[in-house]
């Protein structure tokens, strides 16, 4: 296959991630939560793949009639951030005024944040916390702590996404990459497991995705509190 028919194959890969949303949206308006979080880490996974594959093949240059990068972020905010507050509001987790508060400040929070052209550093990590609520809400519903905890979170996090607190990107960031791949390999594998047993609060997977959250979460702010030796 000639290049330029593998960098078109990348765009298209990335496109799947549109149906992949409409599926976990359909899961979604139905109250199957655990299906559609199925959707939304099958959606993480495709995601995770096809920035490599589009610097594989220089997709910029041998297919540049299709944006990526632009293709990306809407399929992005639709599964990183539409759908998990949707979830968030809808499936009883806050109810009443906190989980119109919590919907209203991801999905404006969020949008100013995709749209900033500040949020990549120097090392492809992220500056402040790039809006990854579908994981973030996948965890409160294994983990289905207090409403004022979740909603704790949801403030703590929209703030931090304006914040200068470094984020890693598990793939992208260089430092401590031997480390952080496997943690997100294995958040994606406990997610999937917590949320094939209908988030059952006695699943191991629940533990596993606890520990590998912190470590996505707080690796980046670790890098910037230990500078790298030059």
């Amino acid at each position: 296959m000639k290049t330029r028919h593998k960098a078109l194959s990348v765009h298209l890969l990335t496109a799947t991630g549109a149906v992949l949303s409409m599926l976990a949206m359909l899961a979604a308006v139905e109250g199957e939560w655990s299906l559609m979080f199925l959707w939304l880490v099958v959606a993480l996974v495709v995601d995770g793949i096809d920035g490599p594959l589009a610097r594989r093949y220089d997709v910029k240059i041998n297919s540049p009639t299709y944006d990526g990068v632009l293709m990306d972020l809407i399929i992005d905010y639709l599964t990183y951030v539409f759908i998990p507050a949707y979830a968030l509001f809808k499936s009883g987790l806050l109810s009443g005024w906190t989980g119109w508060f919590a919907i209203i400040v991801i999905v404006y929070g969020s949008v100013i944040y995709f749209a900033d052209t500040r949020m990549k550093t120097r090392d492809n990590s992220f500056s402040g916390f790039p809006g990854c609520w579908n994981m973030v809400v996948l965890v409160l519903f294994a983990t289905d702590p207090h409403w004022t905890v979740i909603l704790t979170i949801v403030v703590a996090l929209t703030v931090a996404m304006f914040l200068p607190i470094k984020f890693i990107h598990p793939v992208r960031t260089e430092r401590w990459r031997a480390i952080s791949l496997p943690v997100s390999i294995l958040w994606c594998v406990f997610a999937a497991r917590a949320a094939w047993v209908d988030f059952h609060p006695d699943s191991w997977a629940n533990w596993g995705l606890v520990v590998t959250s912190l470590w996505l979460m707080l690796a980046g702010a670790a890098q910037q509190l230990l500078p790298e030796r030059a």
